[in-house]
């Protein structure tokens, strides 16, 4: 890209508004169709409706004019095909740019607590309700309204176009990598667009600039070889639930701040998270304090956070007056951006030793790991884009981290080490993504299919 200022022609972008507002009841209609599809990719569930929501996929991307439509899959590191992703072209022209326009088409499970049926989208009002509303179907409406807006106001830039939209990211991309390497001709792209994420707020977009890494795993504490009885032992030894809730009770100091040595803190964030909005937003109870020192924004973008997310014990329907010999908890441990996860696997487990109560037998055992992302802030690719947003919304984007992880960007980036990448989205504070009463506010998707047809003319002028 060139480093000129880029700013959209404005009567292109007018024009470009028209021609979303025109199509936009189709493309509400067409992400009714894919959020009915129940389409969770995980082993537990039924795998044809992955398979359904493919399909589905495939004839809209066909229809949005791409000449290229596959439907393609790799292995998993256990051997076992992976769940189908769609690959859909158009080949750039000699000498111009390709973009890549990266969604996903799984959705997580429906969980509990919804007030409506999730798979039978409702409309409220703005919002759109359902599983996969925001997460991440609307990510393939953007995608496919741009291309759509581009083409009926005759304005389809010179730049090749490459959407790629997974199949199995809620299971934690198992065949992404493998995937990427497999296809890495196929999808090789000078800019890679990855709508997985959320704005600032309704009316104010963001480009999200950081994403934290992630380590979890298994801590297990053993005291006995076996359960014994709690009256004729007890006192002596401690059952281990009790000294695993010593053990993870170490994890944060006074201020709640994670007491582990060795981890990585970023700097703070440019913009701060308000207090009343996050307890309203995350659900606190009124009285609860909240933990850790610093801004919210870096309590959640740029600083590590541990949770205990699970753990395995006798339960109480089934407890006798024995004293339990091993209790093992699943922790998940976010990482600032720059922090290496086998780093900071090692500092967990060092730390989980080393306070062992009692002399416990204490074991830790890494499963997931996932890189974090710090994007560059001034880039020509990252200027065309706040340009584009600009336009779509009337007000400039904020740059904002995820306290979440997408590991999948690490691999991006080190199959595709010159591509730019942009990670931006169509989720709010009210989306509840994973959660119960899923939604998507259907003004910011109108504007997110607006700011990506101007992107990619902005990519075709510039780059």
């Amino acid at each position: 890209m060139t480093d000129r200022d880029p700013a959209p022609a404005p009567h292109d972008a007018e024009t470009l508004r028209a021609a979303v507002d025109d199509l936009f009841p189709a493309l509400q209609d067409d992400l009714i169709s894919l959020v009915r599809i129940p389409s969770v990719a995980m082993d537990a569930f039924d795998p044809a409706h992955v398979e359904a929501s493919a399909q589905a996929v495939a004839e809209l991307l066909r229809g949005a004019g791409l000449p290229e439509v596959e439907i393609l899959r790799s292995l998993r590191p256990d051997g076992r095909p992976g769940k189908p992703a769609v690959v859909a072209r158009r080949p750039a022209p000699d000498g111009a740019p390709t973009v890549m326009l990266y969604a996903h088409h799984d959705v997580q499970p429906a969980g509990e607590g919804w007030d409506t049926d999730p798979f039978e989208p409702v409309q409220v009002g703005e919002r759109l309700y359902g599983r996969g509303a925001a997460d991440d179907k609307a990510g393939i409406v953007a995608h496919l309204g741009a291309l759509r807006a581009l083409a009926a106001a005759d304005l389809m830039p010179e730049v090749g176009v490459t959407v790629f939209v997974e199949g199995e990211e809620e299971d934690g991309s198992p065949s992404f990598r493998a995937f990427l390497e497999e296809h890495r001709a196929l999808l090789a792209a000078d800019v890679i667009v990855v709508a997985d994420s959320s704005n600032w707020k309704v009316g104010v977009p963001a480009l999200t600039t950081s994403l934290r890494g992630l380590v979890d795993g298994f801590v297990e504490v053993s005291v006995l070889g076996h359960a014994v009885h709690s009256g004729m032992f007890g006192g002596p030894v401690l059952d281990a639930l009790t000294l695993l809730s010593r053990l993870v009770a170490t994890l944060h100091d006074d201020a709640g701040d994670v007491a582990v040595a060795g981890l990585v803190h970023a700097p703070e964030p440019a913009v701060d998270y308000d207090e009343s909005a996050y307890r309203a937003e995350a659900a606190v109870l009124d009285g609860v304090g909240l933990a850790g020192t610093g801004s919210l924004a870096g309590r959640m973008w740029t600083r590590p956070a541990l949770s205990v997310i699970g753990i395995d014990a006798t339960s109480v329907a089934q407890a006798s007056n024995t004293i339990t010999p091993s209790a093992r908890a699943k922790l998940s441990l976010r990482l600032a951006p720059g922090q290496d996860p086998a780093a900071a696997a090692e500092a967990l487990e060092a730390h989980l030793l080393a306070n062992a109560p009692f002399g416990a037998k204490v074991t830790w055992t890494t499963k997931e790991t996932g890189k974090p992302f710090l994007a560059p802030a001034d880039t020509a690719a990252m200027r065309a884009a706040r340009a584009a947003f600009a336009a779509a919304w009337g007000t400039d984007p904020v740059d904002t981290g995820i306290g979440g992880s997408i590991p999948f960007i690490a691999d991006l980036l080190e199959v595709f080490p010159d591509a730019s990448i942009l990670v931006t989205g169509v989720e709010d504070p009210d989306s509840r993504a994973h959660g119960a009463n899923e939604s998507v506010h259907l003004g910011e998707l109108r504007k997110v299919v607006l700011a990506e047809a101007l992107l990619l003319t902005q990519v075709a002028d510039t780059l």
